[in-house]
Formats: structure tokens, sequence, C-alpha cells
């Protein structure tokens, strides 16, 4: 179990920097927030030759405190760490790291100083500062879906890639270098182009008989567009159902899970304290089914 510090200023800091079930934890991590914006915004405004032009020394001036001010953050965070090495490898560890080299880096390397909008990927402690844990929950469920469907998607693709390299070569030797095929992989652009229904234009066929080709690659386009919706949409209903509460158990308020039965205390999956009934969501549904007949 993780010890805080014993030097009660460390203490109280961490429970600041760390926590976020406190009223001083949260407004810090809110005002976080609000900075991290701040500085994404300065960076995408200042990318505009007029504005840069205009405010240069403003933009500049409030990029340098901003990172000042994370690069403080970031050493005490790091001082009032109980186990500091499991803080700087940690995911967020890092990318409180990257979110301040590239303004240094900018000292030496023209233009770097872009690479800090990597700094929106510290928005993702929203997530833990107001309690999103439901869409946390849906994120997993999403990536779950993802890996249970990953070889049909696989397979799909293959035969798109297939299909695509097919139709490319064939397109070569029918309009050939006259009509912009100038070579097969050219020709594979433009069937991926055509079958993804894109159509920039660049390309396009000048015979009867490639027009009929790239009519019936279009319309396939559109039946093929529906087949990794397809592929998601079963794994959805699949893994909801898995996750739906069997009889007799219960369903976790905090994170969604639903092996929660009526003696437990804590959730197995996410540890929150279940000491009523609301918490544990027991439905009418549940405890009848459980009822011998």
């Amino acid at each position: 179990m993780l010890q805080y510090p014993n030097t009660d200023w460390k203490k109280k800091w961490y429970v600041i920097i760390f926590q976020h079930h406190t009223k001083g934890g949260r407004l810090f991590d809110l005002i976080l927030l609000w900075l991290i914006l701040l500085s994404v915004v300065a960076v995408i405004v200042d990318s505009s030759t007029f504005i840069h032009d205009k405010y240069q020394v403003i933009l500049f001036s409030l990029e340098w405190l901003i990172t000042i001010a994370f690069s403080i953050e970031y050493a005490v965070r790091i001082i009032v760490s109980p186990v500091k090495r499991k803080y700087i490898l940690s995911f967020y560890g890092i990318i409180d790291l990257l979110a301040i080299i590239p303004t240094y880096l900018s000292l030496f390397v023209t233009g770097s100083q872009f690479l800090i909008v990597i700094r929106v990927l510290r928005l993702l402690r929203v997530f833990r500062i107001l309690k999103l844990s439901s869409f946390t929950s849906a994120g997993l469920f999403l990536i779950q879906a993802l890996k249970n469907s990953r070889e049909k998607i696989v397979v799909f693709f293959g035969a798109v890639l297939l299909l695509v390299t097919i139709v490319g070569t064939i397109m070569y030797l029918v309009e050939g270098p006259a009509s912009g095929f100038d070579s097969i992989a050219v020709s594979i652009y433009w069937a991926i182009v055509t079958i993804t229904t894109v159509g920039y234009g660049d390309i396009s066929p000048a015979t009867s008989l490639g027009q009929f080709i790239a009519s019936i690659l279009m319309l396939t386009g559109y039946a093929i567009i529906a087949v990794p919706t397809g592929i998601l949409s079963s794994e959805f209903n699949s893994a909801k159902k898995k996750q739906n509460p069997e009889p007799g158990k219960a369903r976790c308020k905090a994170c969604g899970f639903g092996l929660i039965r009526p003696h437990y205390n804590f959730c197995p999956h996410c540890g929150v304290t279940l000491n009523d009934t609301e918490d544990k969501q027991i439905t009418n549904q549940n405890i009848t089914e459980d009822k011998p007949e």
C-alpha cells in the first residue's frame, strides 16, 4: 500500500497534487487544466503568421510563464512522491515531462516549440478529476470491442487491399499513362480513393471500359464501408451481454462491473466501497430470479 511522506508539508502537497477528493486537490487540478488549455490555444494561435507578427512578444512570454509553472509542478510532484521512480516512469509522469521539453528544446531547434501541443494529452487527467468513471468504462468497453474484432477487421482490410491491387492493375492496363495512370502504384492509389468514395478528381478514367470499372468500384465502396461498422456493432452487443449482471448479482455504480454479489462490501474490479443497496444497484429482477419457485 502506498504510504504518504512523513514530512508534514510533503503530505499536504501530496494530497493536493495527486489526490482529487479534497477541495484543494480539485482546485489545483482545475487550474492545471485551464493552464494546459491556455497553452495549447496559444500555440495554435501563434501558428498564424498574422497573429505571430502582431503578438509575438505576448505569446512568447505567456508560453515561457506556463512552461516555468509546469516545470515547478513537475519538480514538486517528484519531491512529494513517496516512490519517485514510480511517478517518473508512470504514464502521467512521462506526459508531464514531455509537456515541458519542447519549449526548452526550442532554444536549440527552431520550430520545436509547436510540439508543445502534446500538452493536450495532460487533459486525460479530467477523467480522474471530474470522476468521469462512466466515460472511462465506456473507453475500456470500446477498446475491448476493438480487440475482440481485430481478427475480422484484419481479414476485411486484407480483402480490401487485395481488391484495390487487382482493380488498380486492371486500370493501369485499360487506361495507361495517357489518362494519368502512370504506374500500378498510382492506379492502386486511384482505386483506394475511389472505393472510399473520397474522389479527389486528380486522376479519372477516360475510356468507356475504365469508367464502367470505376462505377462498379464506387458502388462496391458503399457496401464495403458498412462492413467494419457491422463487425464493431456485433462485438459491442456481445460485450454488452457479457457485462450485464447475472441473476442474483448486481452492477457496481462506479465502474459498471456486473458481477457484484449482495454480500460484497467492495467492488472486485475498482475497489469502491459498496455499503448500501443503491451503490450495489441490486434490481428487483435480480432478486426475483434468484428466488426458487
